[in-house]
């Protein structure tokens, strides 16, 4: 269906051309998923994009032929494509925020492709875009299709793109990091719609992930890339089975599973007058750094035929977190997992409910009180393209929060950016360049270094990770448990990934519809869920299982 050779591209940039992708064979076959994996920067989504032309401006195809059944993609012309675009091939973005049209509402968006690419009148193209939306896993879709994309969590985004992708029924899918943004219950949905249009529609599927439990479980070719080349190709089983190349063998090692948990860090929790350490001391022996009592938080949705509705986001949600300690929030999209962080930072305010910040009530803190808190607390948003400003360099976007609080002068906010960049694994190079010349790895390790950049008491990570390959996840998940080791710096971290849970978290408090319905010590969790939900969500985990002989092998 889909062949390509000797593809190259490359990107002018103000230091020069950069050389992203180099002379890339790969195919896809009808009916068949194919997985390209490999570090952020290597080359997948570039390679994605190249396919139908839709790199940036300075992305350059340098060479190579992209041959779609009898088309050469790389030599039709711009009115050519379009008619291939959307209708015979679909693509599913890395990034719903950006991709989304933000003054449309979502069901309009669908309907719109449906109107472009089959005979649906604007009539039933409403009608066929809220059955879209079902089918790409949206729950409540009738509603959802009269709401905005800034009014749907991280998750609902991506499923409305899914939604877009699919809706014209396309030949071949290209999906960029489709389930990156979802838990992996509605992972699992999403997944197993894509195989079955691949097994009854013969749909061919070209799935970029960095996510190798996702490409273990669901493809049957593997494309492994490093530094813009393919190092490894193969059926998927043989190449975990008994990998060849050096790096492949690296991001076996790298990929969490909970059949292998990272020890969690033995932090120094330092008070006034003493100094315990995290892991051995009793949960409740010191006062907690973080404490929400009975919060609620309800928004208003779009009238339906029985007049406007009340969504309770978060509905009587209390838990304690100690100094040094990580407590992690897990559970589906739209489960009230952010929307309870937003009301600890005070982003949001609780409809009922109280919020306790090292024994002081800041429920409604403000003016200096709210400010002191901004800066012992701090957030690595899940979406590094939305949260990083496009005007600044690097370096001014991890300065940034030191020249807020006036902390050191130019010189010393700078070498705190190198060294901030260094722990999260990106060289001193990238200070002078701006987030859209990064991957979207690497603006969230940006992110990661600016959170942490004022030192802060609590860090509030929101799918830190999620955006990320698994070996730089994995250098992250080791920082973050350095720096609370070192520091006595406190996380609440929310992800739906419970295998990047597993490594990193002391204690787990699983939300659904709003409600913490089981929550306790990490190890407890994990071995002895009491709870169905919990147990449906181990049980959805993609390659919870040991992903190769090869794999154990290296990771023991």
């Amino acid at each position: 269906m889909l062949e390509i050779r000797g593809l190259s591209v490359s990107y002018r940039t103000r230091g020069g051309t950069v050389a992203a992708v180099r002379g890339v064979d790969l195919d896809v076959w009808p009916g068949q998923v194919t997985a390209v994996v490999g570090e952020s920067g290597s080359g997948k989504s570039t390679t994605a994009h190249a396919i139908t032309r839709l790199l940036p401006d300075n992305g350059v195809l340098e060479a190579g032929t992209v041959r779609f059944g009898r088309h050469d993609l790389a030599t039709l012309s711009e009115p050519e494509l379009r008619a291939v675009r959307g209708a015979r091939i679909g693509l599913v973005p890395q990034d719903p925020t950006v991709s989304l049209n933000p003054v449309k509402r979502v069901g309009e968006q669908v309907a719109e492709v449906l109107r472009l690419h089959t005979k649906a009148t604007r009539r039933s193209a409403a009608a066929e875009a809220v059955a879209v939306l079902e089918r790409a896993g949206l729950p409540d879709a009738a509603v959802r299709a009269r709401q905005y994309p800034h009014e749907l969590s991280g998750g609902m985004r991506q499923r409305a793109l899914i939604a877009v992708a699919i809706a014209a029924g396309p030949e071949l899918i290209i999906a960029d990091e489709p389930t990156s943004a979802l838990d992996v219950t509605v992972q699992r949905v999403i997944l197993d719609h894509l195989q079955r249009l691949a097994e009854e529609s013969g749909t061919g599927i070209l799935l970029v992930t960095h996510d190798l439990g996702v490409a273990a479980d669901r493809a049957q070719r593997l494309v492994v890339m490093s530094r813009g080349r393919v190092v490894e190709a193969g059926p998927t089983r043989d190449v975990l089975a008994d990998p060849q190349d050096p790096y492949t063998r690296h991001l076996l090692a790298s990929a969490p599973s909970l059949a292998s948990a990272r020890r969690r860090p033995t932090a120094t929790v330092r008070t006034a007058d003493t100094a315990d350490t995290a892991d051995t001391a009793p949960a409740g022996a010191a006062a907690p750094l973080v404490e929400a009592r009975n919060l609620v938080k309800e928004f208003r949705l779009p009238g339906s035929g029985d007049g406007p509705r009340t969504l309770r986001a978060v509905d009587d949600v209390s838990f304690t977190l100690g100094r040094g300690r990580t407590l992690a929030l897990v559970g589906e999209s739209g489960s009230g997992k952010s929307t309870t962080a937003r009301l600890v930072l005070r982003l949001a305010d609780a409809t009922s409910g109280r919020v306790l910040f090292d024994g002081t009530d800041v429920t409604a803190a403000g003016g200096a009180r709210a400010r002191e808190l901004r800066r012992r607390s701090q957030l690595v948003y899940q979406n590094p393209y939305a949260s990083l400003d496009p005007r600044f360099s690097v370096g001014e976007v991890v300065v940034e929060p030191l020249r807020a609080f006036k902390v050191g002068d130019r010189r010393s906010r700078l070498a705190r950016a190198r060294d901030l960049l260094d722990r999260v694994a990106l060289p001193a190079s990238v200070l002078e360049r701006r987030p859209a010349e990064l991957s979207g790895g690497q603006r969230q390790r940006v992110a990661i270094a600016r959170a942490l950049a004022l030192s802060p008491d609590l860090v509030v990570c929101d799918e830190p990770v999620s955006a990320l390959d698994v070996s730089v996840q994995a250098q992250v998940l080791e920082l973050l448990a350095e720096l609370q080791a070192d520091t006595g710096v406190a996380y609440l971290f929310i992800s739906h990934d419970l295998a990047v849970v597993r490594q990193i978290a002391h204690e787990v408090a699983v939300m659904r519809a709003g409600r913490v319905v089981e929550s306790g010590p990490a190890e407890d969790l994990f071995a002895r869920p009491r709870h169905a939900y919990t147990r449906e969500l181990l049980a959805a985990i993609p390659g919870g299982h040991v992903l190769s002989p090869a794999a154990a092998t290296i990771t023991n």
